[in-house]
């Protein structure tokens, strides 16, 4: 489905509120204004623009089509491509990906697209008028390029990248192509959805602001009929799934064709990245290849709810190591210490109610120290500073903290989060199947059950992760209060053998 590495961690994409600044120079001809641009911070309001999703841009080709392959494989051959040994082709995993043409050795090297190839922020606009006005009033990489690549579909033949748009997907598997009803339905008991929504709720924001502060100035150059939602959601889902950070050049941010051909799999190592002695994009097969193989890179650790976020698809259950489901924690406000222990976890950068990673393999050292200040007593005021930093990912403080006088009301609190969390998982699993029997359109119906699919195998990988959670906790627990039971039948029979 996805078809690119991005190795964007999670602390790498940008916040989309758009920056403008004033510009650096003067451009009399494209700024009819008495007064320079003045800064502004962009608006992530979503009531002037609303998300509606049964929209296709008309460019692109549809996601499993072969149709424009040729062509810019032609196309990229006669732009500085070296000769490959993979093709394009439908599979079985990610619909088209690159499968190898002959043998391919482990550790061998493969790709080598030239910089000459890359859309960056610097790359040359076929209208020039617009590209200025953007970097005149400085607006980040991010909405710059989204811009960029509708600018330049919207021109067609006349853009040098018309192949290369030509093959992209037209609707890009992506939670943004998801209605707030669909999100609401299918991903209720996933906090992926927050995400989700918080996402397109940047995506408008950002629109909205280069709408008001620059497309309105200008509408001949950013006329609404091309510059509007729908064009900047295709941009953005482009963006999310197939932009890639390139390590060797100093983080630059980058569209690769070809190298964005590549599907994920879970059971390989290798990236994208720059290779200056071949002066291109290049990386290392970490398995060999046969001839009709599909051949895989890693587009990142990245748990199932993050690949379903950018990529649109949940890898099979149990096969990703880098699985993690989010366990939402809140204080009680019933607290005594409600108020200052909110303080402590405000003063650190937190809030009442936050979620942490879990995986199979255990939870994090903050998750831990969270639950110790949200059971303390009042007696333990002096310490909820000290709890409060531990529980925050941003603080250097000593994480691994031990309160061994509240450590098994700890767990247990983890443990009910928990317990609660998966009642909502088995709440959505269990009413799936009834879902959708009263929609008598085949269009709308296919959409419904291919969306409904991802979402139970979403919901079922993050609910394995939270049994064996609730196992472990479960069974220390026992262990402590059986631990207990023992050392209070010593006590009494000692007890006894002094009367």
């Amino acid at each position: 489905m996805a078809e690119a590495y991005r190795i964007f961690h999670s602390t790498l994409f940008p916040t989309l509120s758009l920056q403008l600044s004033k510009p650096s120079h003067s451009y009399p001809s494209l700024l009819p204004l008495k007064q320079a641009p003045r800064k502004v911070q962009c608006s992530v309001s979503t009531s002037e623009t609303k998300w509606n999703a049964t929209q296709e841009v008309p460019w692109g080709c549809d996601i499993d089509s072969l149709e424009n392959a040729e062509d810019l494989q032609k196309w990229l051959s006669g732009s500085g491509l070296p000769p490959q040994k993979m093709s394009i082709d439908k599979v079985e995993v990610g619909e088209r990906g690159l499968v190898a043409l002959k043998n391919i050795r482990k550790g061998e090297k493969l790709l080598f697209v030239p910089p000459s190839l890359f859309i960056t922020a610097d790359s040359e606009w076929s209208s020039p008028e617009a590209g200025q006005v953007l970097k005149q009033y400085s607006v980040p990489d991010w909405p710059l390029l989204a811009t960029y690549l509708i600018s330049e579909a919207s021109v067609q033949k006349s853009s040098r990248w018309c192949n290369y748009i030509s093959a992209l997907p037209r609707q890009p598997y992506s939670l943004l192509y998801w209605t707030r009803e669909e999100l609401d339905r299918y991903l209720e008991a996933s906090q992926i959805r927050q995400r989700a929504i918080e996402r397109v709720t940047d995506v408008i924001g950002t629109y909205n602001d280069l709408r008001l502060r620059i497309f309105s100035k200008y509408p001949d150059l950013f006329p609404e009929e091309v510059f509007n939602m729908e064009t900047f959601r295709w941009s953005f889902g482009i963006l999310f799934s197939r932009l890639v950070r390139l390590p060797s050049m100093d983080g630059k941010v980058a569209l690769v064709p070809w190298a964005d051909m590549l599907n994920h799999s879970c059971e390989v190592e290798t990236f994208l990245d720059y290779d200056k002695s071949s002066q291109g994009v290049v990386f290392t097969t970490d398995r060999a290849y046969q001839p009709g193989e599909q051949v895989f890179i890693s587009y990142g650790k990245k748990s199932n709810g993050e690949l379903l976020l950018s990529y649109g698809f949940v890898p099979k259950e149990g096969t990703n190591p880098s699985d993690s489901v989010e366990l939402p924690l809140s204080l009680k406000k019933s607290d005594k210490c409600y108020k200052e222990k909110l303080g402590a976890l405000r003063k650190h950068g937190l809030s009442a109610s936050q979620c942490y990673p879990i995986q199979i393999t255990g939870w994090p050292l903050e998750l831990m120290a969270y639950a110790y200040l949200a059971v303390s007593p009042p007696s333990m005021s002096k310490q909820f500073d000290e709890m409060a930093a531990a529980a925050s990912n941003k603080s250097t403080i000593k994480k691994d903290l031990r309160y061994s006088d509240i450590e098994e009301k700890a767990l247990q609190f983890i443990l009910d989060s928990c317990e609660s969390s998966i009642s909502k998982y088995s709440k959505f699993l269990q009413a799936s199947g009834s879902m959708d029997l009263d929609v008598t359109s085949p269009k709308q119906l296919n959409r419904r059950v291919f969306l409904k699919q991802l979402a139970v195998d979403l919901c079922t990988s993050e609910q394995r992760i939270l049994f064996r959670a609730q196992y472990i906790l479960r069974r220390r627990l026992r262990d402590m209060r059986s631990g207990e039971l023992r050392a209070l039948r010593i006590f009494d029979g000692l007890r006894n053998v002094f009367k």
